[in-house]
């Protein structure tokens, strides 16, 4: 018999007590890649070994279903918030990050973090709006790794003014960075990419490119250019063994969004939107971009998944809890 009493009331607790009963029923078997518990592992090691497998599969109990090991990957926007939890998940998945930002402090700041860690990561400055800077991310990428497996498009900035408001000079700032700065680390990544025969591209839009707040609207105009700049790219790219696709995250715990939510009722005018009633976590994001870079994915290209806390679909505001 299998034993699930001494497994935690707790959320990773709930999805293994499903896993043992199927490890009762000899069924598959595989441990959310999340669950690290060693007690836990060893009781399922334990009871692996009581259906007969062998003791020497307990190193696959973790398994690791992105299969990201040794895959390079630039991440741009990568010192902070999304950008930088992209890179602490790719670097669990054993993946090699480049971390490229224009915040060189807090760039290598975070490398050096996950390189105690054990990870391989290297900080490159970087302004994704100026091509020859990004041609030299490509390039130092390239002399160091020899390929380059996965780029992840995350640099953006925000500027809040609607239309009657908005100066010239602030809408080219933006487009620059948010738009022209996607097209450019995109097509980069590309060219290597088509000539390996293989990559995957990854483009942080938003689901501001679909819905958005007036105030927001150079940021909104930009977010709906990369979604579609996407699927432009990912049916030039189809037959090159490249994919493309973005993802759409809807209130992120990140400092941007805190731009937002200055004051009790910007948070409760945002979570009244939101019906899962949170904001979602940056590494909640990383998730979906281990998903989309791994062979997981691998008949997904030219699409945006939406990860919003059920957002888009709501045509109506919730209650707040205080």
């Amino acid at each position: 018999a299998i034993v699930v009493d001494r497994l935690p009331k707790t959320r990773s607790g709930k999805i293994l007590r499903g896993t043992m009963q199927k490890i009762a029923d000899n069924q598959d078997y595989k441990v959310p890649a999340t669950i690290d518990e060693p007690d836990i592992l060893s009781e399922i090691d334990d009871a692996l070994q009581a259906i007969g497998y062998s003791s020497a599969r307990k190193n696959d109990l973790r398994e690791n279903a992105m299969n990201l090991k040794d895959k390079v990957t630039i991440i741009t926007g990568a010192a902070q918030g999304i950008g930088l939890a992209c890179a602490e998940r790719f670097i669990k998945e054993g993946a090699k990050v480049v971390l490229a930002d224009i915040n060189v402090k807090k760039g290598q700041i975070s490398a050096k973090n996950l390189q105690n860690l054990g990870g391989e990561a290297h900080f490159f400055a970087c302004d994704v709006g100026d091509k020859a800077e990004v041609d030299a991310l490509i390039s130092e990428t390239l002399s160091k790794y020899g390929r380059l497996d996965v780029m992840i498009s995350n640099a953006a900035i925000l500027h809040v003014a609607d239309i009657l408001e908005i100066e010239e000079d602030e809408f080219d700032r933006v487009l620059r960075v948010n738009l022209k700065g996607f097209f450019l680390s995109g097509q980069a990544a590309a060219k290597q990419m088509a000539k390996q025969g293989c990559g995957t591209i990854i483009n942080m839009s938003s689901i501001q490119a679909t819905i958005t707040n007036p105030n927001l609207l150079s940021y909104a105009v930009c977010k709906g250019g990369v979604k579609q700049l996407t699927v432009a790219m990912a049916l030039a790219l189809a037959d090159k063994g490249v994919r493309v696709n973005a993802i759409g995250p809807g209130s992120i715990a990140t400092d941007m969004v805190k731009t937002l939510t200055v004051d009790e009722a910007a948070r409760r005018m945002i979570m009244s939107r939101t019906p899962m009633g949170r904001l979602g976590e940056p590494a909640e994001i990383a998730s979906v971009a281990a998903f989309l870079a791994s062979d997981e994915a691998s008949y997904i290209t030219g699409e945006t998944i939406n990860v919003d806390g059920g957002r888009l679909g709501l045509n109506y505001t919730v209650s707040v809890a205080d």
